[in-house]
């Protein structure tokens, strides 16, 4: 349960006191062997968001966590487009703001999912204007097998057989599908290449400063996804709620979906997925949505949206507080974990 000093409403001192003050990614703890041998070393993953953003090239792949307009690390997408980062492909199941953002910005040049939208508050548009413009390359995949091909990668498999395409026309204009005689039953399949994500980038609830991620006990699509995703790629950054101690990790080891030898970076921010909802934490801001659906209609209504909630603010803890604390307040649903 968090204390009165997360309600502090004058810079969010209280949402973001544990991510301003804890050590930097080079602090590291010791444990002592079993064997007698030298002490082993554990190093701290934790960062800063804008660490973590550093991490990603122009150029690259990234796969966000989420599905649809769920637990979308969108904080981090904000740094992004900060950063200014460019030509970045990415590689999803189900798409929504969190794509619409970074094609706005102009962050986009390749795009291989099966769905680009915002769901009940209406259609993409920036993604839907600079697909008409030919301003970025789509690849479409059937939604199932836009999740195979996260499969492919994590089973280092060169491609993925299908034996059904949905009776669509993808595999005609999808060149990167190659229809093949499968060797044991002499029917037609399809190989799917796989994902191949240089980054994956996910938001979670709570992890320890050595990245073990915990998942809630009950889960629905958007957690199946992340854990999907983060083994489909070496390089994991994790975006969540709450930092803990390794010893809070451990009560609960079959909540650690993400181990710590599979992430890279890890970093502490408060809902951090706003305006997305993170299951059981807090809901979606339908009104945010709404006003981002009004405003990405024109492109001068969207710059407007970015000036004010990405370029106008300095960092997440700004964000914060231009959305205000009542508002955040009003979306929790439960207590975070203790």
């Amino acid at each position: 349960m968090w204390n009165r000093s997360h309600m502090d409403g004058k810079r969010f001192h209280g949402l973001s006191e544990m991510s301003r003050n804890r050590p930097k990614a080079d602090r590291q703890s010791r444990r002592a062997s079993t064997g007698g041998g030298p002490a082993l070393v554990r190093t701290s993953k934790l960062c800063s968001l804008s660490d973590a953003v550093s991490a990603v090239a122009d150029g690259d792949r990234i796969a966000f966590g989420g599905f649809a307009i769920y637990q979308r690390p969108i904080a981090f997408v904000h740094e992004l487009i900060r950063q200014k980062r460019r030509d970045l492909t990415i590689v999803g199941v189900v798409n929504a703001n969190e794509t619409d953002l970074l094609v706005g910005a102009g962050c986009v040049r390749r795009i291989e999912t099966s769905y680009v939208g915002l769901e009940s508050f209406g259609l993409a548009r920036n993604f839907r204007r600079a697909a008409e413009a030919g301003e970025i390359e789509v690849v479409d995949y059937p939604e199932l097998i836009a999740w195979d091909r996260f499969r492919a990668s994590q089973e280092n498999l060169p491609f993925w057989p299908c034996t059904f395409l949905g009776g669509s026309d993808v595999a005609q204009l999808n060149p990167d599908i190659i229809p093949f005689t499968c060797p044991v039953t002499g029917k037609q399949m399809w190989a799917v290449p796989p994902a191949k994500p240089n980054v994956v980038v996910v938001h979670a609830i709570m992890g320890d400063e050595y990245g073990n991620v915990a998942f809630p006990a009950r889960r629905l699509l958007p957690q199946s996804v992340d854990v999907t995703h983060t083994r489909s790629c070496d390089k994991v950054i994790v975006t969540v709620e709450r930092i803990v101690s390794t010893e809070e990790i451990k009560k609960h080891p079959e909540l650690t979906e993400i181990p710590s030898f599979r992430t890279t970076h890890i970093v502490e921010v408060p809902y951090g997925a706003h305006p997305t909802a993170v299951l059981g934490i807090y809901k979606s801001d339908d009104d945010h949505f709404r006003a981002y659906a009004e405003a990405s209609a024109t492109q001068q209504g969207f710059d407007a949206y970015l000036e004010e909630y990405v370029h106008g603010t300095r960092d997440h803890h700004e964000y914060l507080e231009r959305i205000g604390l009542r508002r955040l307040i009003a979306l929790r649903n439960v207590e975070l974990p203790q």
